[in-house]
């Protein structure tokens, strides 16, 4: 027990980063939670990102459905944004939160091609990589 604490104490912790599963596993438990008010999942997904690093999703998404999309970061995220943009690259929404749970909420009013940008804007130890997942559902 002493020496986990040393290592702790030297920054050395032993906390294993870039924990895809934990993130995976948040996402997972809210899509569940959305089941019983008629969400269904469109498409999930996961990466590995470091801090200032992106990842962008593809997505169609169809006219007259509600969208909620979502990310989980993993214990080492302390901020993730979350923006949405029309196929010609125009932002149409951005979370404003500072968290590692963003979610925006959008309905399309035509069927077309968007795209979700991911960004690990805040990491606790920013010398690694953290697991984020990402779901679309809808209803």
């Amino acid at each position: 027990m002493r020496f986990l604490s040393l290592l702790c104490l030297l920054g050395l912790s032993t906390v294993a980063h870039a924990d895809v599963k934990e993130a995976e596993q948040c996402v997972r438990d809210k899509i569940w939670a959305d089941y019983n008010d008629g969400w269904a999942v469109r498409t999930a997904t996961q990466a590995k990102l470091g801090v200032g690093e992106h990842k962008v999703y593809l997505v169609t998404l169809y006219a007259g459905n509600e969208y909620k999309i979502r990310l989980c970061g993993d214990g080492n995220v302390t901020d993730l944004d979350l923006v949405l943009h029309d196929a010609k690259g125009d932002e149409l929404l951005r979370d404003k939160s500072d968290d590692r749970e963003p979610m925006l909420t959008y309905k399309p009013t035509r069927t077309d091609t968007y795209y979700v940008a991911v960004y690990a804007a805040g990491l606790t130890d920013a010398t690694q990589k953290s697991g984020v997942a990402m779901a679309v559902t809808y209803r």
